[in-house]
């Protein structure tokens, strides 16, 4: 669609317009930094009078604590610094420059504070990104560099994994002393800050310093902010502490395994190798430090001892087991001390032996045996006793009738007691019948030496159940005792369970 002469006059018109309004602004701009910077001096600090100290006020925006770094004690943070200070070259009347209300000069052409981080770990020491400096009518200089910091941090890890950390950012001018660059310090500024998934943010405390050193007279100022975080104890409560807390569990399980089954060794070394696994994977994290002992690495090695004790204490059962009859007799102070004592305190007897307090009761075939009488109720047979010579029963039963006089019976003719002692000389004398006494008592003597290491061995092996209980309830009562000792030796142990698991 074509246009007419009226539009074109009408378009160049208003292009002619926003040309001179254009034109009219950046010359203004534009004259006033030709006249700010036509004797300005970088290098120069920017006051009225020499002998007056320059102020600068010195804060800073924490966005995020982006990594700890326990191993090699770096922590790394977001932060926005922020710095105010007056430039007195840098003041304009803004009636003069209409329009211009505000000015933006590059980090390298206008005096700047070289306040930079005293305890930089980073390769380039100063991390930030040095944006422009705004600048108003009054020479109100504002400068907001942002950058990824990564400062050196003292790493104390003797609570860990319910550790508190303290990180210092200590900011300081690198060439002015407190006489020519007197810097104030305003409150961090946490209103925008990112949540970390591994720490809690306490707070960023700030604080200024004063320090004199014996080169000089004038003083040397720093602004110093306190990063203080908690850790959050949920993932390492769950990947090191629960599995480590089950393994020392299945130390009981040690002493709660028959000794004939072979495999008590075997579970407390297998124990103690999965604990050992896990102490390794802590030692990763930790710094190596001897300043201090982590409180997870003394919990590990108590459990470590507890596993390693209770294998000790398994090969002393496993002896009293396994112990040869023939090696000895079992000692008078174990025989007091562990049958006697230990049994009466665990309420534990050998077997056959009855109840303290209880009737002893012969067993018999008749006594163990029982009828149902109609009416639901367990009646024992009664024993009919049989007389000699009959299977008339015994007179002293309620049901018996009264037995007959019994018949006289002949006496037969017994032999003079001359002849019965002649008699008995020749059968001992006679040599088959000396041959099987001899073998008699020898298999008497053999059953005797039998039941009698029988009885030995048995009263080893009650020994021995007798120390495995003892261990399971010494070392239950000690791993309780070290495991709430420990743990809540932290300070801050209730409040990380409040908020981390409740």
């Amino acid at each position: 669609m074509g246009m007419g002469p009226a539009g074109g006059l009408l378009l160049a018109l208003g292009a002619c317009l926003l040309s001179s309004r254009g034109a009219r602004g950046g010359v203004h701009q534009r004259q006033l930094l030709k006249d700010l910077l036509e004797d300005y001096t970088p290098l120069e600090r920017p006051v009225g009078e020499d002998a007056l100290p320059l102020t600068v006020h010195f804060t800073l925006s924490l966005m995020q604590i982006m990594d700890v770094d326990e191993k090699n004690q770096v922590l790394t943070t977001n932060v926005w610094l922020q710095m105010y200070w007056y430039d007195h070259y840098l003041r304009w009347n803004e009636s003069e420059y209409p329009g211009v209300k505000t000015l933006r000069f590059s980090a390298d052409r206008i005096w700047k504070p070289d306040i930079l981080l005293y305890n930089s770990a980073n390769e380039n020491f100063d991390s930030t990104f040095h944006t422009n400096i705004l600048v108003n009518s009054s020479g109100y200089c504002q400068w907001l560099p942002p950058g990824i910091l990564k400062s050196t941090c003292r790493i104390d890890v003797r609570w860990f994994p319910f550790d508190t950390q303290k990180c210092d950012l200590k900011f300081g001018s690198w060439t002015y002393d407190g006489w020519l660059l007197d810097l104030h310090m305003t409150e961090a500024d946490t209103s925008g800050y990112v949540s970390n998934g591994e720490w809690d943010l306490v707070g960023v405390p700030g604080s200024e310093n004063k320090v004199f050193y014996e080169c000089c007279r004038e003083p040397y100022l720093d602004v110093t902010f306190a990063v203080t975080m908690r850790r959050r104890t949920l993932y390492y409560a769950l990947n090191m502490l629960v599995p480590c807390l089950l393994l020392s569990a299945m130390t009981f399980l040690v002493f709660l395994l028959p000794a004939d089954s072979g495999e008590k060794i075997s579970l407390g070394i297998t124990v103690l190798l999965s604990l050992t696994v896990f102490m390794l994977l802590v030692a990763e994290v930790m710094p190596a430090t001897s300043d201090s002992i982590p409180l997870i690495g003394q919990y590990f090695a108590s459990t470590m001892g507890m596993v390693g004790l209770s294998v000790v204490a398994t090969v002393f059962v496993l002896q009293y087991h396994h112990h040869d009859p023939d090696g000895g007799c079992m000692p008078r102070w174990v025989q007091v001390v562990v049958l006697r004592w230990g049994a009466w305190l665990l309420r534990m007897r050998q077997p056959g032996e009855e109840p303290v307090g209880r009737p002893h009761c012969a067993p018999s075939l008749l006594s163990c045996s029982s009828e149902n009488s109609d009416d639901g109720t367990t009646t024992k047979p009664r024993a009919t006793p049989v007389v000699p010579n009959g299977n008339l029963p015994y007179a002293g039963s309620p049901t018996a009738p009264l037995p007959a006089k019994p018949p006289k019976v002949p006496r037969p003719f017994l032999p003079s007691p001359e002849l019965q002692a002649s008699a008995s000389e020749e059968l001992l004398n006679a040599p088959e019948l000396g041959r099987i006494l001899e073998e008699l008592h020898y298999v008497a003597e053999c059953f005797r030496g039998q039941d009698a290491a029988q009885a030995a061995g048995s009263q080893w092996k009650f020994a021995a159940a007798v120390i495995d209980r003892l261990c399971l309830v010494t070392f239950a009562l000690i791993h309780i005792v070290c495991s709430i000792s420990i743990l809540m030796a932290a300070p801050n142990f209730a409040e990380a369970i409040t908020k981390d698991f409740l």
